[in-house]
């Protein structure tokens, strides 16, 4: 088991009298027909997994043993390796799996596949489940299921205990000096010395794990007293073989900064066996120059790895510590160890010119993967520079950008910064203030992403200095940015900006751009500009070279007042003057290696209607955080790219970073991110014609957008209903739908989006009979595209005006639209204008040029694999004489969609609905809606003809 050892699981059970009693008497009342839960937990090596494997060998009635399943990421595989434990035919386990996932949850599929009683399941290292898995055991404990079941369930000391009240807990902690003899007398393979029985006891203190793999690493002569045993006696291979299946199940920040930890403890000094205390302002401090976010230290101290009263932090577990030493290479101990020394004006050595050593990466270039590399680079930087590094000042939010919490990073400055004056910033100043004031007491004053409510009671945090409350706002709004409403992070990060005004004014600086970003989220221009005023002063002082510091992450040259003022001149609708200082910024900063500047540059260019450049420029910071690692900032960078590439029309590409966004964002817990990707997909979707997915993405994205007020994901996933609706012929619904929209009102969407979605909204509501209202959006969207910011918008208008206008005009403007379409490249677009205009043609009985719009259309609606519009396409082709051609059952299977492809491919090879959708992340009714769609293109009727369909496709492709 990962957290246990192998040889955990050979200990005996000496000196668990209380222990067995609690399984004991579990037994007994399950063996009298009653039901019963009993909870084990205890640290790596401490003897879960013999307690779960003498219960199961002792029990009267059938018994199951059940291990954490090897592909434990896999959601379900958990609930798959308890049903397999039954050993059920295929059909019977796949019925089981859908009764788990089902209303009636796991215990029914358990009491199904299991009708003899008593039974009794013994659950091993519940922790390394997965989380769908977890919640449906928590969800069976919890009922207590039928009579005659028991549940004895095991799972790491660190990890939180399955939420089940009134379960009984039994924890498994040291044994008795008395019971470490009988255990050691077991696992000894030959008889040992007094002096070498008494050493080996006491240096394990108990830890039966430790004694047992101390003891069977040594010879028989060394038992004896004969050869001299080894120092240290419990040395790096026993403790990685006890603690290894924990440090590796652990996240790669949080085994970083254990060994942060680690290393501030062994310079402290002290004993092996000792709990040396270190200082979390001084860990928090090394933590951000080797790149590990502090939100982690958090994370250890809840699961109750590191201990102590902040700021003092020590290992609760003293071979813990000793295990992660042991672990971490001599190289990256040494320059780790640097940071703990007391500062100076020399540079540190192993850190490098970003205040990391290399060390952390793995193969790929990816931070923290392991502690491997070889030696650490020279510095070039003192460790106070790294220290008080500032970062690059958050983008514009036209693509609406929420900063991720996971990894500690946001697209804003989060460096400690400066202080009040540049004297007092330096190194050699920090340093002897530092030595003049002793020991920090506030972790907060040093690491800006620790929480400062965790760190004292509420009325002691509210005495506080302004710094420390402005730094503990700027987490909670980042925190409600990422997974919170969005109005809540706008107040949070100006008061925030007010806090830190005075002390810390680049992040103050942050803070306002970052409200601005959550004000544009919640579709709020008055507060964006609030949040843009607001950063006036600071900026103003950075041009004049007044601000605190130098080397500031703002693009330099004058990039970030250009930023401002195209910013403010857009949101108050003057364009033109917005063009030329946001030009600026995309050609500054849209070269930079800086994500965040990339980040920037990107949304300026989206302002802009310079899709080519935003999708380049995303591109670029892709790239970027790839190769570096900062695996928090992947989501909201490939948030931006899909979008940039939905507003180019490049709906493909769009619908692959939307997909790989959301499983990205769903793993770092950024479930405002997760949202737009939803209403990406859903927009993508009804392209395709994909109803069924179209539902599904929008209701995610809407059910998150609502409650926490995001307007863009909102309006998006509006506005993909509307255009899968429109594209079925349910123009009256689409339009319905479309007025909360694009009409003025206290319901209409977001201010960025209304014109973008007009121009379908004139579509649908000329179809009902509501031209007065299409007119008047008409009219408005006249005047945004006069600005010339929206490429697609003058060939949108033109068609507008080929459905309002009188027929005799008609004709003009759908051939000047054809001619708008020719220079903006957007195909899709194009072919709805070739399908109005085909329309048109045929229902004035001019049938030859008719066809060759509607032909062209259906060329490119099925490039697009925009099946709905292809069908209307095909449909008025046919009412005009014309071959339509594509008629159903003649497809061949690479005339499929790409999600049609993946989902006849996994059906082929017998995976169920349910299993499909587990796969691709989609729901089974969507599964079962683009099958019947297969199966009709192929002319198919079942899932074997399927399979013989795409087995001789791919043998042709071989041959060919």
């Amino acid at each position: 088991m990962s957290g246990g050892t192998s040889a955990a699981a050979a200990t005996g059970l000496h000196g668990r009298t209380t222990e067995l009693a609690a399984v004991d008497a579990l037994s007994a009342r399950v063996g009298a027909g009653s039901s019963g839960v009993l909870l084990v937990t205890g640290s790596p090596g401490t003897g879960r997994t013999a307690l779960l494997r003498h219960a199961a060998r002792d029990f009267p009635g059938t018994a199951r043993l059940v291990l954490p399943p090897p592909g434990n990421r896999v959601p379900w595989s958990g609930v798959r390796a308890l049903l397999s434990a039954f050993g059920p035919g295929p059909s019977a386990a796949r019925r089981a799996l859908r009764v788990a996932r089902g209303p009636e949850g796991l215990g029914a599929a358990v009491a199904g596949l299991a009708p003899e009683r008593p039974l009794l399941l013994c659950v091993d290292d519940h922790h390394l489940w997965d989380a769908h898995s977890r919640a449906a055991l928590a969800s069976a404990l919890r009922a207590g299921g039928p009579a005659g079941v028991g549940w004895l369930v095991s799972y790491a000391r660190h990890h939180r205990s399955p939420d089940v009240p009134g379960a009984q807990v039994v924890r498994l902690g040291p044994l008795s000096a008395q019971s470490a003899g009988r255990l050691l007398d077991d696992v000894s393979p030959g008889p040992l010395a007094p002096a070498v029985r008494a050493r080996l006891l006491r240096e394990a203190v108990g830890h039966p794990g430790v004694l047992a793999a101390t003891a069977r690493r040594l010879s028989a002569a060394q038992l004896a007293g004969r050869a001299p045993l080894p120092h240290p006696l419990t040395d790096g291979p026993v403790l990685t073989e006890v603690y290894g299946g924990l440090l590796d199940s652990l996240p790669a920040e949080s085994r970083r900064l254990l060994a942060l930890v680690a290393v501030a403890g062994e310079a402290a000094g002290g004993p092996d066996g000792a709990r040396p205390t270190v200082d979390a302002d001084a860990v928090l401090a090394a933590a951000r120059a080797t790149r590990t976010s502090p939100e982690t230290l958090d994370g250890l101290l809840a699961d109750g790895l590191l201990g102590g009263a902040l700021p003092a932090l020590r290992f609760e577990d003293p071979f813990l510590r000793r295990a992660v030493l042991a672990g971490t290479p001599a190289s990256w101990r040494s320059s780790a160890g640097a940071l703990f020394t007391p500062p100076s004006d020399g540079p540190a050595p192993g850190l490098d010119d970003e205040g990391h050593d290399g060390a952390g990466r793995d193969d790929a270039g990816h931070e923290g993967a392991s502690y491997d590399g070889g030696a650490p680079a020279e510095a070039t930087r003192t460790r106070g520079h790294a220290e008080g590094r500032s970062a690059a000042h958050a983008g514009a939010p036209s693509a609406q950008r929420r900063a991720p919490v996971a990894g500690g990073r946001h697209d804003g400055s989060l460096g400690a910064g400066p202080g009040p004056s540049a004297a007092a910033s330096s190194p050699a100043a920090r340093g002897g203030a530092r030595r003049a004031a002793g020991p920090q007491p506030f972790p907060l004053l040093r690491a800006v992403s620790h929480r400062a409510d965790r760190l004292r009671a509420p009325d002691e945090v509210r005495s506080l200095a302004d710094v420390v409350r402005g730094r503990a706002e700027l987490l909670r709004g980042l925190t409600d940015l990422a997974d919170g409403p969005v109005g809540d992070a706008h107040q949070a990060l100006l008061l925030a900006s007010g806090l830190l005004r005075d002390e810390a004014p680049r992040e103050a600086a942050d803070a306002r751009f970052l409200a601005m970003e959550a004000a544009w989220a919640a579709g709020d221009p008055a507060a964006c500009l609030t949040a843009l005023d607001g950063g006036g002063d600071r900026v103003a002082s950075v041009r004049r070279g007044t601000a605190p510091g130098d080397g500031c992450h703002t693009g330099g040259d004058g990039a970030e007042q250009d930023f401002l003022d195209g910013m403010r001149a857009a949101l108050a609708i003057r364009l033109h003057e917005a063009r030329a200082p946001l030009s600026r910024v995309v050609a500054r900063d849209g070269t930079s290696d800086d994500p965040r500047l990339l980040l920037r540059a990107g949304s300026a260019a989206l302002v802009l209607g310079d899709t080519a450049s935003a999708a380049r420029v995303y591109g670029r910071a892709l790239a970027r955080v790839r190769a570096e690692g900062r695996n928090a900032m992947i989501p909201r960078v490939l948030e931006h790219l899909a979008y940039a590439e939905l507003r180019a029309g490049r709906h493909g590409r769009a619908g692959t970073h939307a997909r790989e966004g959301l499983r990205a964002a769903e793993l770092t817990g950024q479930q405002n991110v997760a949202a737009h990707q939803h209403a990406v997909l859903a927009l993508v979707a009804s392209v395709a014609g994909d109803a069924a997915s179209v539902e599904e993405h929008a209701r995610q994205a809407l059910a998150v957008a609502r409650g926490h007020g995001l307007a863009q994901a909102a309006t998006l996933a509006e506005w993909a209903l509307a255009r899968a609706e429109l594209g079925q012929g349910l123009a009256a619904q689409a339009t319905a739908r479309l007025a909360q929209l694009v009409l003025p009102g206290p319901r209409s969407g977001h201010f960025a989006l209304r014109m973008l979605a007009v121009p379908c909204f004139v579509e649908a509501a000329d179809a009902t009979g509501r031209g007065e209202e299409a007119r008047a959006a008409a009219e408005e969207f006249t005047v945004w595209a006069a600005q010339g910011v929206d490429p697609q918008a003058p060939a949108q208008l033109a068609r507008c005006r080929a459905l309002l206008t009188a027929p005799e005009d008609s004709a003009h403007w759908y051939a000047e639209a054809m001619r708008r379409h020719d220079t903006s490249g957007n195909d899709f677009e194009r072919a709805r204008t070739l399908l109005a205009y085909g329309k048109w043609l045929r229902r004035r009985r001019r049938s030859l040029e008719a066809r060759v719009r509607l032909s062209d259309a259906l060329v490119t609606f099925e490039r697009a694999a925009a099946e709905i519009w292809a069908a209307q396409a095909r449909a008025e082709l046919r009412a005009t004489g014309g071959a339509a051609g594509g008629p159903s059952g003649t497809a061949a299977p690479g005339d499929l969609t790409p999600q049609q492809q993946r989902i006849a491919a996994l059906a082929s090879e017998g995976a169920t609905n349910r299993e499909i959708a587990d796969r691709l992340s989609i729901s089974p009714r969507t599964v079962d809606h683009h099958l019947r769609n297969v199966f009709a293109r192929l002319g198919v009727r079942s899932r074997v003809e399927l399979s013989g369909v795409l087995a001789r496709a791919a043998r042709g492709a071989q041959g060919r």
